[in-house]
């Protein structure tokens, strides 16, 4: 029992590292054109407080046999971290650099409340309890992030802003998660990770449905697709960064998810 939670958790660790690094290829179109562009710098400071309490939660001193938690959020902070200060320096747009300066501020001061109520105030099982429903709470948020998108490939009958290998990372993240956490009678980190695993299903279910719906309907109907420019709806919620809430491993559209950030950037 104790071999397969440490397998889950190594392996949770690498498809949560692999979404963590995607927006590389984002940021160096950012540091190549010195300018933050269409880009969002939300999904960053969002994705970082999850890290941050993710990371507290998986402590020894807060909940115990949860340390690959803490290491795989660790290391996700540092690297949101890097990421939100490298997109503050190419804001060009005065008044959005404070805004997405103040919500970094927000973040890391409500982190620090977090920390310090717990050590401070709580012991044991409260500790355990408030830090876990914090962690978690933000991590059903981060998972639930892609509905939005769900539902306009629905409307648009095209997964292109719903990449497949994305949807496969979450889905294995959350599943890889889910395990961990049964496996280790927390339900603080199976029930999020649950949740996630169930969500990016639904997303490859969707991408087998549509993949290649719109080469079946080629010649038949021609129906307005994003890309084409769609309706009004549809075009919101690409081009509005806080359409629809990015909250970590997923959100597929350009500006609302760094991973999708950084596939759109590559495609560019």
């Amino acid at each position: 029992m104790l071999i397969a939670h440490f397998i889950f958790g190594i392996f949770g660790n690498i498809t949560a590292m692999t979404l963590f690094l995607v927006p590389l290829i984002t940021f160096w179109r950012i540091i190549k054109n010195k300018s933050t562009e269409e880009f969002s710098g939300f999904p960053y400071v969002s994705t970082l407080l999850n890290c941050l309490l993710s990371a507290w939660y998986g402590m020894p001193f807060v909940s115990p046999n949860n340390l690959l938690v803490s290491t795989v959020n660790g290391t996700g902070a540092v690297i949101e971290l890097c990421y939100a200060i490298v997109f503050i320096f190419y804001i060009r747009d005065k008044k959005y650099r404070i805004k997405i300066f103040g919500l970094l501020v927000i973040v890391l001061v409500f982190f620090g409340v977090v920390a310090l109520v717990s050590l401070l105030a709580l012991h044991g099982d409260g500790r355990k309890l408030f830090c876990g429903f914090a962690a978690a709470i933000f991590s059903i948020c981060m998972y639930g992030s892609p509905l939005s998108i769900m539902r306009l490939v629905m409307k648009t009958k095209s997964v292109k802003y719903m990449p497949f290998f994305l949807s496969l990372c979450v889905f294995l993240c959350g599943t890889s998660w889910f395990i961990f956490g049964l496996l280790g009678n927390d339900l603080f980190v199976s029930v999020p990770n649950g949740v996630g695993s169930g969500l990016g299903a639904l997303q490859l279910i969707l991408y087998a449905v549509y993949k290649d719906w719109k080469k079946s309907e080629k010649g038949k109907t021609s129906s307005p697709t994003v890309q084409d420019g769609g309706n009004e709806e549809e075009r919101k919620v690409v081009a509005d960064p806080m359409n629809a809430l990015e909250m970590g491993f997923n959100g597929h559209t350009n500006g609302h998810n760094p991973y999708a950030n950084g596939l759109n950037a590559m495609s560019k």
